[in-house]
């Protein structure tokens, strides 16, 4: 159960209350809302109800929020009700309410958190990176961001699908063929001398060499380039799309839907000439020509009549072109294609997990999901910034084998998947990152990763020191509200109400496709474990474990049991694994 929600209900529900005898009955309520304070010493939850109604009812704050906060004290869940500064409301809720939320958690287990079914598809693609070599940590980013934001609005409810769009039918794929023919040269024993300028040089293509050279023997060697660059791009693509996915299995991630590029060029761009038309015959493609944008020119911009998408009518900030005047499609004539194929497969919702180089991509894209969909689906883009990466403080220098960057494959073999996904979120998405080598291996508090993993193997260990106590290890959902009664302490209440924002917390990273607030959370909750534990050294009688008190040892078992149980779905949201024990 989100709390959150809840109390969003009664207050409202309270709130129309004093508006039937005030003839306001039909009164907007849906800024209400419902949060935990900033300060924790002012009670368990605040809502702004007077201070979002006193404008439109005419009504001094302070005295709206007196009427508004007579009515909740009638509440049996409420303890008291202040009012503070200009009308905020702050609620403390009995230790009863909290107590029987921790024992709804313990009957839901893994499923604490997770929300009804809302009949919602969404598709989310990322990575999508070009085919042209092995992911580097520019990728890393963005595959760790979209895979959890994919994770967590699958745990909100929705029907989620991961894709990822393989750019393969562009210029870059035609390097890469001249790239991998020139290292299968090299394989049948030619001296190729130093790579030309604009292929790619890294190592990563001398196994294409080989393979090539081992399917096809010297067939190729003096074939015409229209003869070999179709096989040699095919071969070499695939292999890149292998290297790809094996990169992205290192860090647990894999997708549903692998959508080509090609396809959408096939027989003569046949799709993307119907989604041209499509558009023209609703009145968003006219043939027209564009004035010079200010600054630099765009590589699609032509001072000639052109094919154009009506895009500043639904919010972009110029018209695009679809067309060019020698009748090739633009790169954008594709984006429009491929977003109205994903609308046709049914899908609600596209999020796009994009380079913050693709800054300038937004307003577009948004436009196109207006005009291609009439408004009946909605897209979001994700940017993701730069990570730059250091060991004990100094940039790390770039990698051998790709050439010019450091692989994602090297950054996981040095540090592990766990601290690689939980990382790149511990910092939003649309700000830089420093990934530090040495400092997301500590053991130290100051290593978030290693801190929250264990905080789960800490609740393990606990459990273990139960058994070899003798006592029972109470099941799941068997504690009843009576038996966590004695959970009274202002550590303990305290524990329960930050495990109580957990749902509301999957909500707003959903809503807001801001995963990094999962792992700020799992921080906090494993801030406040350990806070806990170590207040029973120094106060034996709040011990977790107490073999001469069986009832608050069961009690408290459930508590680290609830702990372990957010802990582990948060970190399987993440992509990271919850460990029992810690080496």
């Amino acid at each position: 159960m989100n709390i959150f929600a809840d109390f969003e209900n009664r207050v409202k529900s309270a709130v129309e209350a004093i508006l039937a005898t005030r003839e306001n009955s039909g009164l907007d309520l849906s800024r209400i809302t419902v949060e935990p304070p900033r300060d924790a010493s002012h009670g368990d939850l605040a809502t702004n109800a007077a201070m979002v109604l006193a404008k439109p009812l005419q009504a001094k704050p302070r005295e709206l929020a007196e009427a508004i906060a007579e009515a909740l004290r009638a509440d049996t869940d409420v303890e008291t009700v202040e009012i503070a500064g200009p009308g905020f409301i702050n609620l403390r809720l009995k230790p009863a309410f909290w107590t029987e939320h921790l024992a709804d958690l313990l009957r839901q287990g893994s499923d604490y958190g997770r929300g009804a079914s809302t009949g919602r598809k969404i598709n989310v693609e990322y990575v999508s990176a070009n085919p042209t070599g092995p992911m580097h940590v520019g990728h890393c980013r963005g595959a760790v961001v979209g895979d959890s934001i994919a994770n967590i609005l699958g745990f909100a409810g929705n029907a989620v699908t991961k894709e990822y769009y393989v750019n393969d039918a562009g210029e870059q794929v035609t390097v890469l063929a001249r790239s991998a023919y020139l290292r299968y040269r090299e394989a049948m024993g030619e001296t190729i001398g130093e790579i030309p300028a604009g292929l790619y040089p890294g190592d990563y293509l001398k196994p294409v060499g080989h393979a090539l050279a081992f399917r096809y023997g010297d067939t190729l060697m003096q074939a015409d380039e229209a003869e070999w660059l179709p096989p040699v791009r095919d071969f070499a693509i695939e292999a890149m799309m292998m290297m790809i996915r094996d990169d992205l299995a290192r860090l647990g991630i894999t997708h549903e839907v692998f959508f080509s590029e090609r396809v959408l060029h096939g027989n003569g761009g046949g799709r993307i000439a119907a989604a041209i038309d499509d558009l023209r015959a609703r009145g968003f493609v006219y043939n027209g020509t564009l004035p010079p944008p200010k600054g630099q020119l765009p590589e699609d911009w032509e001072d000639r009549e052109q094919v154009l998408l009506r895009s500043t009518d639904v919010g972009d900030d110029m018209d695009r072109p679809l067309v060019k005047s020698d009748g090739r499609f633009t790169y954008f004539a594709a984006d429009v294609a491929y977003f109205r194929d994903k609308f046709e497969r049914g899908f609600d919702e596209m999020v796009y997990v994009l380079g913050a180089d693709h800054g300038g991509y937004v307003k577009r894209l948004e436009a196109v999901a207006k005009a291609v969909s009439g408004g009946r689906a909605t897209l979001d883009v994700v940017l993701c910034q730069l990570v730059k990466l250091f060991r004990d403080g100094e940039p790390v220098r770039m990698s051998k084998r790709s050439g010019d960057f450091v692989t994602l494959a090297e950054v996981v073999e040095e540090v592990g998947r766990d601290p690689v996904r939980f990382m790149m979120l511990f910092r939003k998405s649309d700000a830089p990152l420093d990934f530090d080598f040495a400092k997301v291996t500590e053991q130290s508090k100051d290593n978030p990763v290693f801190y929250v993993q264990y905080a789960h193997a800490r609740a393990a260990a606990v459990k273990r020191q139960a058994v070899e106590a003798g006592l029972e290890l109470p099941q799941p959902g068997s504690l009843d509200d009576a038996a966590l009664d004695g959970l009274t302490d202002v550590g303990e209440l305290a524990l329960i109400r930050k495990l109580a924002e957990f749902p509301r917390l999957i909500q707003a990273a959903a809503e807001s496709k801001e995963p990094h607030r999962l792992a700020f959370y799992l921080y906090d909750l494993a801030s406040a474990f350990h806070g806990q534990y170590n207040r029973g050294k120094d106060l034996p009688d709040l011990r977790f474990v107490n073999p001469d008190n069986p009832i608050m040892t069961a009690a408290r078992l459930g508590l680290v049991e609830a702990v372990a149980v957010v802990i582990r779905s948060g970190l399987t949201l993440i992509g990271a694994a919850a460990p029992e024990e810690m080496r």
